[in-house]
């Protein structure tokens, strides 16, 4: 175990959580009052995650079954506030000290040679509970851009500028063997916006192993991850500095698809606090599609049951705590589409398993939807100026609803 590496890496995780990159200076209190990391112990995974308080930016911690010596004697998750002295005390940690951690169901306590530090339990902000549901979403299609030595990630950190104008966009370029910062947009870049939230990654750049840059192909969110020996800092920041994670309702497709219940439930079951979940060995193993599986996992990570790892490409068990009853509480398009279908909002054209044409009632007007099984379209105006970049319409939804009760209304019918 590094104790110093592990310090500096936690050290940065609160600093994310104790951060605010857009919003109004009048809720900063409120903001550092709900700095509260989460703690997954699983499959011999510790893992400690966290958002930034405008929800913009998320880090996580992975300490792997190599980084610490240690008995697991349980797994589960929990989350604790890292308070000013628990921060204080990360920062005095140095290579060939004593340093603990004894991660409980209601507290995380830090060990220093003869000094210990206890951080309790408390109740996560709702911002962060959408977040963690919607950041998964974006993790699980994101594609790795550069992945890079410690030679070749050095100098791209720090060039980070230390300031920049209003919203300055950069982007992240190959350049001979290695990569730059440009501000001209390149074949192949990956586009930062709010490239001041990159610069927590300064801390710990001279002691990588090597950095991984992922980014998104449907949007502009980007993940960076430090290998720092048995250790892992990831660090993934949204679009924009003022969109959070919170708003970008990603989850909204697989939520308004039906899934198959009896596999829902089946690979819940299956669980069992497990850092690798693979779509590809269950569908192997239950004789199912793999896009089957993939779907119900992501509806799983959906209601707050699973992260996603980019490093292993494969989801984890953790669960949040939170009511799963909640989760279409989080997301008024949810609500407001189901509305829509039972006031008889949807009028069919034509629903077919290749495309579905509806007319769904709107302010005043009746939107033209068209729904295929890889694009989204509505004439309404929420749709003209977001596309599906955050997430699909209420109309869009409305119409996916109304199309799973045709389906089932018809398999009732047959039987």
């Amino acid at each position: 175990m590094r104790p110093w590496v592990t310090a500096q890496a936690l050290r940065i995780l609160s600093k994310v959580v104790g951060s605010r990159f857009h919003l109004p200076a009048m809720m900063l209190r409120r903001i550092l009052a709900q700095a509260d990391p989460v703690v997954t112990s699983g499959g011999g995974f510790l893992r400690f995650e966290g958002f930034s308080g405008c929800c913009s930016t998320y880090a996580r911690v992975d300490l792997t079954p190599d980084a610490y010596r240690g008995v697991v004697t349980g797994e589960g998750t929990t989350n604790v506030d890292f308070n000013a002295p628990f921060r204080a005390a990360l920062a005095q940690i140095r290579d060939g000290e004593t340093m603990g951690l004894a991660v409980g169901q209601e507290e995380v306590t830090l060990l220093r040679n003869q000094d210990q530090w206890v951080e309790r339990k408390v109740a996560l902000p709702f911002r962060w509970l959408k977040s963690f549901c919607e950041i998964q979403a974006f993790q699980s299609r994101m594609v790795l851009r550069f992945d890079l030595r410690r030679a070749e990630a050095l100098p791209l950190v720090r060039s980070l500028p230390a300031s920049v104008p209003g919203r300055a966009v950069f982007w992240v370029v190959p350049a001979g063997r290695g990569v730059r910062l440009s501000q001209r947009e390149a074949p192949n870049g990956v586009r930062i916006s709010g490239i001041e939230r990159l610069r927590l990654l300064q801390d710990v750049a001279a002691l990588c192993d090597g950095l991984q840059i992922y980014a998104d192909p449907e949007g502009d969110a980007s993940e960076w991850i430090v290998r720092l020996g048995p250790l892992r800092l990831c660090l993934t920041i949204s679009a924009e500095v003022w969109r959070g994670f919170s708003g970008e309702g990603q989850v909204l497709q697989g939520l308004a698809q039906a899934p198959d219940e009896a596999l829902l439930e089946h690979l819940r079951g299956m669980l069992k606090w497990q850092s690798d979940l693979r779509a590809s060995e269950f569908a192997v193993n239950w004789d199912v599609s793999e896009a089957a599986v993939h779907s119900a996992l992501a509806v799983l990570a959906s209601r707050g049951l699973a992260g996603f790892d980019l490093s292993l490409g494969a989801h984890f068990h953790r669960v949040l705590p939170f009511d799963l009853a909640m989760v279409e509480t989080m997301h008024p398009r949810l609500k407001q589409a189901r509305a829509l279908v039972a006031d008889g909002g949807v009028k069919w054209e034509s629903s077919a398993a290749a495309e579905i044409k509806a007319e769904v009632r709107g302010s005043g007007v009746w939107h033209q939807v068209t729904v295929k099984a890889d694009t989204c379209h509505c004439t309404c105006p929420w749709h003209a100026k977001h596309q599906i970049t955050r997430g699909p319409c209420k109309h869009i939804l409305a119409a996916k609803f109304a199309a799973g009760q045709s389906e089932d209304d018809e398999d009732h019918s047959d039987t």
